[in-house]
């Protein structure tokens, strides 16, 4: 095998010390240029080491993975066509191969960095935290890969293994065993991090909140189809959601919608962050989203996200449909318009050259967005509004510089306090159906009293109650698939009928209703031709869904991965 086409093994090596192109997303030291040879010289280079692991080698993740695997395969996302819609994915898929790449390159980067920390020449204590980042940026890697792929190797040194040269011969490991050694990883993480870190840097409650999640989602691996998920991880779950709760020092953001606004790029509640930059003009440096999710003429630059339409099933959760008149829609939930625009919506926080932003105005007033394609395009009546930053001059009022296609300094948030919340309330309830535990109660409460003002604190909540919750609030975060994963481990009929029950399908004649509403005021609903279209037919569910095949090249390349996984004993396998 050549090791360029090993991207698992060999991606360290080749990147070497590729972060200096990203290096100024939180501070730069002032030299030019650096290598390996003068490099890690003292504390401000020994520090900024790390940046890369917050932006760069996630930029295929982002702009491929994030939002389809999680979101269109969920079914809060309508892709017409794609194979994550229908769940027809196969190992030639590009966007599947460039997700795969990317998470292995995190891996290998945090790898490599990690080890040239080892004899750094800088403080004990900024040494130990850059080598906590490098390992707590790792275990989400890895996180990300065990519950896309299920089995997959371990890689835990690039380096040695180039050096042993049996680099074709990796063997996928279990998935439990995968979880243990995300489980490690995150132990030496919160062993090195500090309490406190600079704003935006992973510190160690971040590590014990992701910990708190990767418990939750292994309590169930072992369940065999009985249902049950074990107790002590449940239990380690709930203990450390708990103290991040009580004891970080974290807040959730007053408003939902001001936590995806640049201004709060840096917010208390945004627990690991992928931290972009649009000042160089290096896409892979910069968020993509907003050309990928937002419609054409949003933005100055290109952005093609018309057809990318939150899912009716969604809105079904969210208490909305397209054919309600806006002036009596649902608007209970505040998270709804912070997630997706729908008729009648307006934004103040974007186009505020403009006065703000008009989502019907924008689809049919081409003297207000000349850019815009000729009305409704999206087959749900509803276009996506998390992500994106607004136009050239929202991004420079925000940030103070201009952005680029497909590079904006709009970060993203990858787990949220009011995440950990959730996983303390799922993981108290653990295997019962609900709980009148008050502690869980008030963690609930605390996240849907945010959005829904007029919510009373329940005597008791059930477990549907926290799942649909978490659907709600990370909408098109990437996290709604992999409830449903862990919800397989341990009740995989639950979560196949999940998906059964979507409804999955866009509408018919929603762009006239739209236009009549916009240029006559009128909102006329004809049952005969606006209706849900139920001809296109439902995808076949089945256990095998939950797990995506690992990409064609990497088999060809090394035929152990057609193979059983194998258990590895990963702490007398690996240390730190």
């Amino acid at each position: 095998m050549k090791v360029s086409r090993l991207k698992y093994i060999a991606m360290g090596a080749i990147l070497g010390l590729s972060f200096v192109s990203c290096e100024d997303f939180l501070d730069r030291p002032n030299e030019d240029s650096y290598n390996d040879g003068n490099y890690f010289q003292n504390d401000a280079q020994t520090k900024v080491s790390v940046n890369t692991l917050y932006n760069s080698p996630w930029y295929d993740f982002l702009s491929r993975g994030y939002y389809k695997i999680p979101e269109a395969l969920s079914g809060n996302l309508l892709l017409g066509g794609s194979p994550y819609a229908n769940f027809t994915v196969n190992g030639s898929d590009e966007d599947m191969k460039s997700t795969s790449n990317s998470l292995w390159a995190v891996n290998a980067q945090a790898n490599t960095i990690y080890n040239r920390l080892k004899t750094a020449n800088a403080s004990e204590s900024v040494k130990n935290t850059a080598m906590g980042e490098c390992l707590a940026w790792k275990a989400m890697a890895y996180f990300y890969l065990v519950r896309i792929f299920g089995e997959v190797p371990i890689v835990h040194d690039n380096s040695s293994e180039i050096a042993a040269g049996n680099y074709n011969e990796k063997y996928k490991v279990k998935a439990a065993d995968i979880y243990d050694y995300i489980i490690m990883t995150l132990e030496k993480a919160i062993e090195l991090l500090p309490e406190e870190n600079q704003a935006g840097r992973i510190d160690k409650w971040a590590a014990k909140g992701l910990l708190a999640k990767v418990y939750l989602t292994k309590s169930g691996i072992n369940a065999n189809g009985n249902g049950q998920r074990d107790a002590d991880d449940l239990a380690k779950a709930a203990n450390y959601a708990k103290d991040v709760i009580n004891n970080s020092g974290k807040q959730l953001m007053a408003n939902y919608e001001d936590i995806f606004k640049g201004e709060n790029d840096l917010c208390e509640e945004s627990l690991f962050g992928w931290r972009w930059t649009a000042e160089q003009n290096n896409y892979t440096c910069g968020n993509c989203l907003t050309s990928e999710l937002a419609m054409k003429g949003f933005e100055t630059y290109q952005c093609w996200g018309d057809w990318t339409a939150p899912s009716v099933d969604l809105q079904d959760a969210f208490g909305v449909s397209p054919l309600d008149n806006p002036t009596q829609r649902n608007q209970s939930d505040a998270r709804r318009k912070a997630t997706m625009m729908m008729a009648g919506d307006k934004y103040s926080y974007w186009w505020q050259d403009k006065g703000g932003f008009n989502y019907l105005d924008f689809l049919y007033d081409k003297e207000y967005a000349p850019g815009s394609n000729d009305g409704l395009q999206s087959g749900t009546g509803a276009n996506i509004a998390k992500h994106l930053y607004g136009n050239t001059n929202d991004h420079i009022k925000t940030f103070g510089i201009s952005p680029g296609q497909q590079c904006s300094s709009l970060n993203t948030h990858v787990l949220r306090l009011a995440d950990i919340y959730l996983v303390y309330a799922e993981a108290v309830i653990g295997n019962n159906n609900s709980t009148t535990d008050a502690s869980a109660i008030d963690a609930f409460y605390k996240v849907r009293q945010r959005a829904v003002s007029a919510y009373e604190r329940p005597a008791s909540i059930t477990l549907d109650q926290v799942l649909k919750e978490r659907r709600l609030e990370l909408a098109f975060e990437g996290d709604y698939w992999f409830d449903l994963v862990r919800m397989s481990y341990y009740d995989v009929n639950k979560a196949m009928n999940i998906i059964k029950a979507q409804r999955r399908n866009g509408y018919y004649g929603l762009p006239d209703l739209y236009k009549e509403y916009k240029m006559n005021n009128v909102w006329n609903v004809d049952e005969s031709s606006m209706y849900y279209e139920t001809n296109t037919p439902k995808p076949n569910v089945t256990a095998s869904i939950f797990k995506l095949p690992l990409p064609d090249e990497d088999v060809v390349y090394n035929p152990h991965l057609l193979e059983d996984a194998q258990h590895l004993d990963v702490r007398a396998e690996f240390v730190y």
